[in-house]
């Protein structure tokens, strides 16, 4: 609130004008602080809209025709399938070839035992168990990713149950070709394993 006494004080101190001069302007009002909390934190504050360019930062263009296909390319189920398939192709092929590395019996001929492999051996035996590894990886790796994204277009969620779903008929279907049990054990086993996977990854 205002004071009396001030406002007298600040007249008192101002001259006299002269006769004939215009009387000087009155004094401003004294600052209100509340009114200007009001208006910097109250409810009169009104919130800038954020803009990257007054700050300094790259404005970001529309994205054109062409950008919007390439996404719509790459957030696709067959592009993810095919992406899963080169990715567990390699992974495959290097798990094989390291396996096959510290295993003692690659190279050996069951029908001469006693026999030194040799280096030519050696390494073709490392190449197929690398090339079995890799096929059986990329099969996994495609049928667990277009599996994964039909899955999750059908529920309209990117949540760990679209991981533990696909995982379960991956394994399944895995399974299956040798027997009942084992398509039910490769099912609870892959669908385990996903769960694990999106639980650690997230």
């Amino acid at each position: 609130a205002e004071r009396p006494w001030v406002c007298k004080a600040i007249m008192a101190a101002q001259p006299p004008s002269a006769p004939g001069e215009p009387a000087p302007p009155p004094p401003p009002p004294p600052l209100q602080y509340s009114l200007l909390l009001q208006h910097l934190v109250g409810d009169k504050r009104q919130p800038r809209v954020w803009d990257p360019a007054a700050l300094g930062g790259i404005p970001c263009p529309p994205k054109s025709e062409e950008q919007k296909m390439v996404e719509r390319v790459m957030e696709s189920c067959p592009f993810k399938a095919a992406l899963a398939c080169v990715g567990g192709f390699v992974l495959g092929g290097a798990f094989g070839i390291f396996t096959a590395g510290i295993d003692t019996n690659v190279g050996f001929d069951p029908k001469d035992p006693y026999r030194t492999p040799t280096a030519k051996e050696v390494l073709k035996d490392m190449g197929q168990r690398g090339i079995s590894y890799a096929k059986n990886f990329a099969i996994v790796g495609a049928m667990f990713s277009c599996t994964e994204c039909v899955v999750e277009s059908y529920r309209g969620k990117s949540d760990w149950k679209n991981s533990v779903i696909s995982g379960c008929i991956t394994g399944g279907a895995i399974g299956f070709r040798a027997g009942l049990k084992a398509g039910v054990i490769g099912c609870g086993g892959f669908a385990a394993f996903s769960a694990a996977v999106d639980y650690y990854l997230r």
